[in-house]
């Protein structure tokens, strides 16, 4: 045997986080485009597409079904038109489309416009103005065909502040779409603090739609009602589904007309039908989710075809499958991809369409077959140029809080012509999503990438909290914010030090929103982190639940306590309560129009940083609210997180980066 020789090209040694890469801001930012809103209409897919480049403005983009696979989408609404609203401050369910029509909230002035297609594209008109109501916000748009009727939800500013109303009020209402009352409008429901998903039925003889009150999130406990429709409006209205501790999740009816929903009241958001007595049947028991929480509207996790099959996706051990279910109930027949996770499912007859991503694959929109099982990513997307660089999401399982397992993605620094130097260990930066309730996934980002290229390890936590393991590991927080999810934190990076995969000396934790909360409450509650990185984060939790919108006002009432019952609870879970406690280099981003999370949180956090002498950087983006939404924002904030952890970790960037000022450094 002739031996052969390793022509393996040694890796040049250089210390971790200062490895050259490819993979640049523009990169990151231009993979940054968030789809929403996939609807299918006849012989075409629609769906919103962000364009940080763009003002951060969403576009309407189009596709027919029958189009070459790899022939981009169309943009069918731009600039100067922003399809966006802002019910709950999350948005989504922002247009509806039928036959040639849509409609679509413009978030210049949040009225609802109506926009006519044309096969000639010189023909297009400019979208005309359907309904505007001054004051008010409009979401989970629904056309009602058989009654000529926009359906949405409205969310009345107009009397907030006032002594009897203190809050926006919500409802259900009803827009003609033609004749002499075309514009005009008429509330169906009202009476609870919130609704979603008003859903007709195929013969249009019946309306289905949700609701949730007051101190509960939809994810905590939600109700399904039914009525009928006439033209006199809704009658015979009956309670479905619901009570105060489950939740429910998109009701759909099926092609002969079955009331369908998601339900946890098993303890796993499982499928129903409606029975003809009113019960519910649970058509295929598992331990898996078939629903996600509903930070906004519009979301959808399963469909039908003609003949009454049901496809759905289905999320368990932090991935997600899609397959389907007989009309009459039965087992998952998943449907091998290499596909991880998928969302806005659409169904059609034989095929499917979503919006899917795999450790290699960011987020795009697919086509599946649902006779061949093959798969593709439409509109001519090719996997990443980059898959040489790629790091690849190992799930790891350890003892978290309370001795409880928590799950989390980790990814190792990888470069095909970089090593660390020799002896040493990675620094690591912890990932912690929003919500809290929320879930990373394993899809690819180029925004974890754009780190372990330069030579960090990555940590994507699902802390005791998150979605996709069933309603005890969401119960796992209630109470407890600022404690299971930061020890979850502190507990996986001790148990992968102790393994020799990190530089526990060396690590960071980041998050936006909520997972920027969990970031200033470990830095002021363990001493596990050298560096915090908060983006939009909440510093005063009492703060919070005093100066914030409608649908987050009570939320940390079963998260942290009561409020104003529980004070000394918000108090002692406050990092900015805490600031003796605070250790460790702080760097805040925050954007001057949140709503949500108001810039005053991020302010009072970095002046105590700064007057403890503790190293601290603080910037404030004009323009940008809860979530980055600006190229120059996103620029920005990515460049001065790569200086910052340089400057604390003590290396060297390879990248040019402009300096941001370090207050006590």
């Amino acid at each position: 045997m002739i031996p052969t020789l390793n022509t393996a090209i040694p890796k040049q040694k250089r210390p971790f986080g200062s490895w050259p890469s490819p993979i640049g801001v523009e990169n990151v930012i231009s993979g940054s485009n968030r789809l929403g809103g996939l609807s299918l209409e006849g012989e075409r897919l629609l769906w919103t597409e962000s364009r940080p480049a763009d003002q951060g403005r969403q576009v309407l983009c189009g596709r027919h079904l029958h189009a070459p696979w790899n022939l981009a989408a169309q943009t069918l609404i731009a600039s100067p038109w922003n399809l966006r609203n802002r019910v709950h401050e999350y948005g989504g369910g922002v247009f509806a489309a039928y036959e040639s029509r849509v409609w679509f909230v413009h978030d210049g002035d949040g009225a609802i416009y109506e926009w006519q297609e044309s096969a000639d594209p010189s023909q297009l008109k400019a979208p005309t103005l359907l309904f505007a109501l001054q004051g008010c916000r409009f979401a989970d748009l629904t056309v009602f065909p058989q009654a000529d009727l926009l359906l949405a939800i409205c969310e009345d500013h107009r009397d907030q502040n006032t002594q009897n109303t203190p809050e926006p009020r919500n409802y259900l209402i009803a827009i003609a779409l033609t004749g002499e009352k075309r514009g005009q409008h008429h509330i169906l429901a009202q009476g609870h603090d919130f609704f979603s998903n008003p859903c007709p039925s195929p013969d249009g003889r019946s309306l289905a739609w949700m609701t949730w009150d007051h101190p509960n999130m939809p994810w905590d406990s939600s109700s399904l009602w039914c009525a009928d429709w006439s033209v006199e409006g809704l009658s015979n209205v009956s309670l479905i589904a619901g009570g105060p501790d489950e939740s429910v999740f998109q009701p759909s009816w099926s092609p002969d007309g079955r009331l369908h929903c998601v339900s946890d009241r098993s303890g796993w958001w499982n499928l129903y039908a409606v029975g003809e007595d009113g019960t519910l049947i649970n058509l295929c028991p598992m331990e898996a989710e078939f629903a996600t929480p509903q930070w906004e509207f519009g979301m959808r996790t399963y469909g039908f075809q003609a003949q009454g099959e049901i496809v759905a996706v289905a999320r368990s051990g932090g991935y997600a499958k899609i397959g389907t279910i007989a009309s009459a109930g039965g087992t998952f027949s998943p449907i091998d991809l290499p596909w991880k996770e998928f969302r806005a499912l659409q169904v059609g007859e034989g095929k499917a369409w979503c919006f899917a991503g795999s450790p290699t694959h960011s987020e795009c929109l697919i086509e599946i077959d649902l006779l061949t099982h093959a798969s593709i990513p439409l509109g001519g997307l090719a996997g990443s140029p980059y898959q040489t660089l790629l790091s690849s999401p190992e799930a790891i399982v350890c003892a978290g809080s309370g001795g409880e397992e928590t799950h989390a993605f980790f990814y190792r620094p990888h470069h095909p012509e970089y090593a660390g130097e020799e002896g040493q260990c990675p620094p690591v930066i912890v990932m912690n999503h929003g919500g809290p309730t929320s879930a990373c996934s394993s899809t690819l980002k180029l925004a974890i990438q754009f780190w372990t290229s330069r030579g960090f390890a990555l940590l994507d936590m699902n802390y005791g909290g998150s979605t996709g393991f069933g309603r005890a590991y969401r119960a796992r927080l209630e109470g407890n914010w600022g404690v299971v999810d930061v020890e979850d934190a502190v507990n996986t990076v001790a148990y992968l030090a102790a393994q020799g995969e990190i530089d526990g000396a060396r690590a960071a934790i980041r998050g936006s929103s909520a997972g920027g909360y969990t970031t200033l409450a470990a830095m002021t509650f363990h001493h596990a982190f050298k560096v915090g990185v908060s983006l939009y984060g909440i510093g005063d939790l009492g703060l919070l639940a005093a100066d914030t919108h409608k649908f987050e006002s009570r939320y940390l009432d079963r998260l942290v306590a009561p409020w104003p019952e529980g004070k000394a609870i918000y108090e002692a879970r406050s990092p900015l309560s805490h600031i003796d406690q605070l250790q460790g280099a702080l760097l805040i981003l925050q954007g001057a129009e949140d709503k949500v999370v108001p810039p005053n949180q991020a302010e009072s956090m970095y002046q105590a940083a700064k007057q403890k002498g503790l190293p601290v950087s603080y910037i404030l983006f004009p323009g940008e609210q809860h979530g980055f939404r600006k190229a120059e924002t996103m620029r920005a904030a990515l460049s001065a997180e790569l200086f910052f952890y340089g400057k604390l970790f003590g290396f060297e960037p390879a990248d040019r980066i402009a300096p941001i000022p370090i207050d006590n450094f």
